[in-house]
């Protein structure tokens, strides 16, 4: 018999996860939730295989860029994945970019939304996302909440 599995650990079930019940429905194997393991059980065994990138942050899957009902395209998820790429290169910790059509809604956390004001990181963002296919972007004012995971 064939599976097939993915990383979903017992932690990922709690909050809104709309893609477990068409995952489970399918037939999807979980072996860490399965395991009953969680986050910290996963950072722990994978240290003590001594694995590269056991400490790594956090990171959400890019779908949950999307509102529910959006279609999802590899040509979307590379959109969202390059303006997100631009902003963990000037050293942005904690932002996620929502897709929303033709706009680009930037969550950032409080304590780095004043740098992405700078004129020139600004403008250069701007040109960024316009080069991948948003014609506008905002910034959401209430930020990214701190503690929800991260990038």
């Amino acid at each position: 018999m064939k599976w097939v599995i993915e990383g979903t650990h017992a932690d990922d079930l709690q909050g809104h996860r709309p893609g477990a019940k068409a995952a489970r429905e399918a037939g999807v194997r979980w072996p860490l939730v399965e395991a009953g393991m969680g986050k910290s059980d996963v950072r722990r065994v994978a240290r003590e295989l001594d694995l590269p990138g056991w400490d790594k942050p956090s990171m959400a899957c890019l779908a949950s860029r999307f509102p529910t009902g959006t279609e999802i395209t590899s040509d979307r998820l590379e959109q969202v994945a390059r303006c997100e790429a631009f902003l963990r290169d000037k050293g942005f910790r904690h932002f996620r970019v929502r897709y929303h059509d033709r706009l680009a809604r930037v969550e950032l956390a409080p304590a780095e939304m004043e740098r992405m004001l700078e004129p020139e990181l600004r403008e250069a963002f701007v040109a960024h996302c316009a080069l991948h296919g948003f014609e506008k972007v905002a910034l959401d004012l209430a930020g990214y909440p701190v503690g929800e995971g991260e990038v």
